[in-house]
């Protein structure tokens, strides 16, 4: 039987599926060559060194959470259900919400770069229009609310033995009301 060619893909693969399940510390040559059933040589001669791995993983996990946040809302009620989504993902993919958390973000100096970069415009423009409210404040209103629940679903990934989903729901909720009754105050 001829031998397999490990290719870069696989490479990146098997490094995902690795820190999905155990973290990105645990990504090392050698876990990632006992996945593939191979020597170590082919990681090498793909991976110079860890950091372009880590980071063709971090962009594995960044698409992984946009399928997953996707899939996961509820096009009637976008805000509310974009911050719920992103907590179920801390809780169902803690080692992914962390990578892509850990990630470094390059050519970032504002939170307006963070907004921009992290987010699908058409998003703003649909909580506007549900809303009755500007794009600019639509995007400030879901930058907040991404900021809070990003903390609170990194809160909820780390801890041990866990808070419960219920209680991190409830804080969600509380400040979503905030954020929206703040918005519609200053519309009214």
């Amino acid at each position: 039987m001829p031998k397999q060619r490990i290719t870069k893909n696989m490479i990146v693969e098997a490094a995902f599926k690795i820190a999905r399940q155990s973290g990105m510390e645990k990504v090392l040559v050698k876990s990632i060559a006992d996945e593939l059933g191979c020597s170590v040589q082919p990681i090498y001669s793909y991976c110079k060194n860890m950091d372009g791995l880590r980071e063709d993983v971090g962009n594995k996990a960044r698409d992984f959470i946009t399928e997953y946040i996707t899939s996961h809302i509820d096009r009637s009620d976008l805000f509310r259900s974009t911050g719920k989504a992103y907590i179920q993902l801390a809780k169902e993919e803690p080692h992914i919400l962390k990578i892509f958390i850990l990630q470094e973000r390059r050519n970032i100096s504002s939170l307006k770069d963070i907004y921009e970069t992290e987010t699908n415009p058409q998003t703003a423009q649909a909580i506007a229009k549900d809303l009755d409210i500007s794009v600019e404040t639509a995007k400030q209103l879901h930058l907040n609310m991404l900021i809070y629940t990003i903390g609170l679903g990194t809160i909820f990934s780390v801890s041990s033995p866990g808070i419960p989903i219920d209680e991190i729901f409830l804080q969600q909720e509380q400040a979503h009301q905030a954020f929206l009754n703040d918005v519609l105050r200053k519309r009214d």
